[in-house]
Parts: C-alpha cells; sequence; structure tokens
C-alpha cells in the first residue's frame, strides 16, 4: 500500500530503488507517527471534521498500535511504502471508513517532518542526559585524583606541571559548550511543522495550536513554507550538535589511547576492559577507546553529509530528503551508546603514580623556577634566560616548590563553580 497509489502499478525496479530501506528505517520513528496521529485525530474532532465516536474508534486503534510496538510486534510488511501506509492501512482494515478520514487535512510530507521532530527531540535530550552523567562522573574524578600530578604536553614533548584533576574537569568544562550546542539543536527541533501538509498548508479549519500543545512542542513553526524547509535544516543542527560533542569524546578517548601505552603509563584499567593479541600475549589492547575514537569521528562527518544533500535544493519538498534519515538516526544510536560505554569504562579507570624523578620529566618545573626568580626581583626575560643557560650547560637542578593557585589551575580546580555552569 502507498498513501498515493492512485491504482496505477508501479515499475519494480523503481518501487525498489525509491523505497529503498525506509520499512526498517522507518520502525525508529513508528512511536512518534502514531503519538502524532492521535495529536492530529483529536485536531479533527475538535474542529468539527471527524464525530467524537469516530476518534474514539481511532484511538482505541493507536493504544492498539502502542502495545504493539511496546511488545514488538508491530511490523511493516514488504507490502507496505513506509510506517505511515502501514499505520494507514490498519486504520482503514479495521475501521473501515472511519481509518480513511485519518489523512484528512494533512500530507505524508508534514506527517513524517512532525514524526522526525518528535524523535530528534527525545533522542536529543536522552543523549543530554548521559551527557550529564558523564559530566558528573569526570567532576568526581577530579576531586578524587586532583593532587595527583600528571606531565603536561605540549608539541608531544614534557612542557609544565599539570594533574589528574586538570586533565579530568578540563574534559567536564568542554562538554558545557557542547551542551549549549545540544541545547541549540533541541530548539531547533522543538517546533511544531504538523499542519504545513504538504508544504502550503490546508482549506480546511484546522487548529495548528492544538495539536503544538498536544504534542509538548514549545512553538510551532507557523510559515507553512518554512516548516517544510526545516527538513534538512534540521537534521543539519543536529548533526553539527553531535560532532561538537564527538569532537571532545574523540579527543579524550585519544588521551586515555595514548597515556595508557608503555612509553607513557599513566593509567590503566582492569584486563576485563581491554583485549589481546592472537600471537603476543603481554597485549592489553585499549580497543574500546579506539573504537569511540572512530565511531566519534564517523558521526562527525555527518553534517558534512546532510549540507551536500541539502545545500542546493530550492524550497518545498524534494526526496533527496529520504537519504537523511538512516545515517541520522545511525549517528544519534551510535551516540547513545558511547556515553554510555564511555561512562562505564572511565569509572573503572586505574590512575598511576608518576614517578618526577625520571630524567624525562627533568624539566617539567623549569617554568616554575623562572617564576620563583621573578618573585625575587628579577626580571621574567632575565630569569628566563638564566634557567636557559643552565638547561644548555647541563648544571640546570629539577624540582621546585611553587604552587599554583589561580582560578583553573592544579591548585585551585574550581569544581564547584564548573558544576555550576551546566546549563540547567
Amino acid at each position: 500500500m502507498k498513501l498515493w497509489d492512485k491504482g496505477i502499478d508501479i515499475d519494480k525496479k523503481i518501487e525498489q530503488f525509491t523505497v529503498g530501506n525506509d520499512r526498517e528505517i522507518d520502525m525508529h520513528i513508528a512511536q512518534y507517527d502514531v503519538m502524532a496521529s492521535q495529536a492530529h485525530a483529536k485536531m479533527l474532532e475538535s474542529v468539527g471534521l471527524i464525530s467524537s465516536e469516530e476518534l474514539q474508534l481511532l484511538l482505541k486503534e493507536f493504544e492498539a498500535m502502542e502495545q504493539q510496538l511496546e511488545q514488538g510486534t508491530f511490523i511493516i510488511d514488504p507490502q507496505f511504502e513506509d510506517v505511515h501506509s502501514k499505520i494507514e492501512f490498519d486504520l482503514i482494515q479495521n475501521l473501515g471508513d472511519v481509518g480513511k478520514k485519518i489523512h484528512t487535512a494533512r500530507s505524508r510530507n508534514d506527517q513524517v517532518l512532525v514524526a522526525l521532530h518528535l524523535y530528534y527531540k527525545e533522542q536529543l535530550l536522552e543523549i543530554r542526559s548521559k551527557v550529564r552523567q558523564f559530566f558528573d562522573t569526570l567532576l568526581a574524578l577530579a576531586e578524587t585524583h586532583k593532587d595527583q600530578v600528571l606531565p603536561g604536553y605540549t608539541h608531544l614533548q614534557v612542557a609544565m606541571p599539570s594533574s589528574f584533576g586538570l586533565w579530568f574537569s578540563a574534559y567536564a568544562e568542554q562538554l558545557i559548550d557542547d551542551v549549549h550546542v545540544l541545547d541549540a539543536a533541541i530548539k531547533v527541533v522543538d517546533q511544531n511543522p504538523l499542519g504545513s501538509a504538504a508544504g502550503y498548508g490546508s482549506s480546511f479549519p484546522i487548529d495548528r495550536e492544538f495539536t503544538t500543545k498536544a504534542l509538548g512542542f514549545s512553538t510551532m513553526k507557523y510559515n507553512v513554507v518554512a516548516a517544510q524547509m526545516s527538513r534538512g535544516k534540521s537534521e543539519r543542527t543536529v548533526a553539527m550538535a553531535l560532532g561538537s560533542l564527538s569532537n571532545t569524546l574523540s579527543r579524550f578517548a585519544m588521551d586515555i589511547c595514548l597515556y595508557m601505552s608503555q612509553n607513557f603509563d599513566f593509567i590503566g584499567f582492569p584486563d576485563q576492559l581491554t583485549t589481546g593479541s592472537s600471537i603476543m600475549p603481554h597485549k592489553k589492547n585499549p580497543d574500546v577507546f579506539e573504537l569511540i575514537r572512530g565511531k566519534c569521528n564517523k558521526i562527525q562527518a555527518l553534517p558534512s553529509e546532510m549540507i551536500l544533500i541539502t545545500n542546493n535544493l530550492p524550497s518545498g519538498y524534494h526526496r533527496d530528503y529520504q537519504l537523511l534519515k538512516e545515517n541520522m538516526m545511525s549517528g544519534i544510536e551510535n551516540m547513545t551508546s558511547i556515553l554510555e560505554i564511555f561512562n562505564y569504562s572511565i569509572n573503572q579507570i586505574q590512575v598511576k603514580s608518576i614517578e618526577e624523578s625520571d630524567p624525562k620529566y627533568k624539566f617539567m618545573y623549569s617554568v616554575d623556577k623562572i617564576n620563583a626568580l621573578v618573585e625575587q626581583g628579577i626580571s621574567f626575560r632575565e630569569a628566563y634566560q638564566q634557567i636557559g643557560q643552565q638547561i644548555n650547560a647541563g648544571s640546570y637542578q629539577p624540582g621546585s616548590t611553587k604552587t599554583h593557585t589561580h582560578e583553573g589551575s592544579m591548585g585551585n580546580l574550581c569544581l564547584d563553580q564548573i558544576k555550576a555552569k551546566f546549563p540547567k
């Protein structure tokens, strides 16, 4: 069944190419299509386009569909083009002419749009919640390990003293920026497009404010053409939010892979979290973090894909939009699983004590020694040259009694202030 079927047989090759794997993909939005259809039916009754008796019949069928979705028995058979045709077919099969009324004053265009808006909104809120959990975990680790020294690097060379407290809380504070972008994406999709029909509205006296409130949207996309143009723009915005978060997580995963290696040996994980080699029995590979890194880098390609598919499309609906769904949904699902496994794994991190007497850390406190001379009255440039000459002459003595006390430094992490910055 196709919602646009006019009784003309379609070439099977054309049908296979145009439908693609929409049936499988649409299972992700089936519950939201049912939810939106319920709100649409209630609105139709409120404006007199269906009777209260017809509404009750429709609502009973939607309730049955929700139960099927919960039980995993809701199936989009090959005879259907997508979830939208499946839902309407079942309504007609069970209710006859009453089922035929559900498509009054809407198009498949705004039907899929509203389902996607609801899906994106709920999934982004779930991701935001998982980011908060990860954020809290990192701040707790920062507090636990705030006094443990970690060499700081620039150009992958030992530079200055840092700490595990700084390292954990740095990524925690980076997540706050990612949440700002997530919140912007949530605001973009939290607009009701239902009622825009095929993109030019309807001559029926529908009540779009009704469905906006019924579906929990904060506002509607008022202009019906703008509502249809949100297809593609919503995906680009969501993809950029996922990409921003992926960048933070990917860099953190890379740090972990680096710090686990024998050349650094700053951290470890229980054997159960690592994998081995088929020929090297000593190997303890950080596969989970390498996969996090790779999956996050893959997600960072999403914005480019969304832009390339949609950037030169004129206003109105185009079938190109069908190509947005699969990888967007895959990116969202991957991000959810990444956050879950990252939080699970990082909770089991083993922070090691750094042997500061190791020769490779000899110059880690050189800047602190310069600063100590400055506090004795020597100008910074003269102090810099003096320590530099000692290093070149081989007379430099490592170690320092200096402490870092300013806001955000290793001696003053400002964890409470960082926690307070997380958007409510």
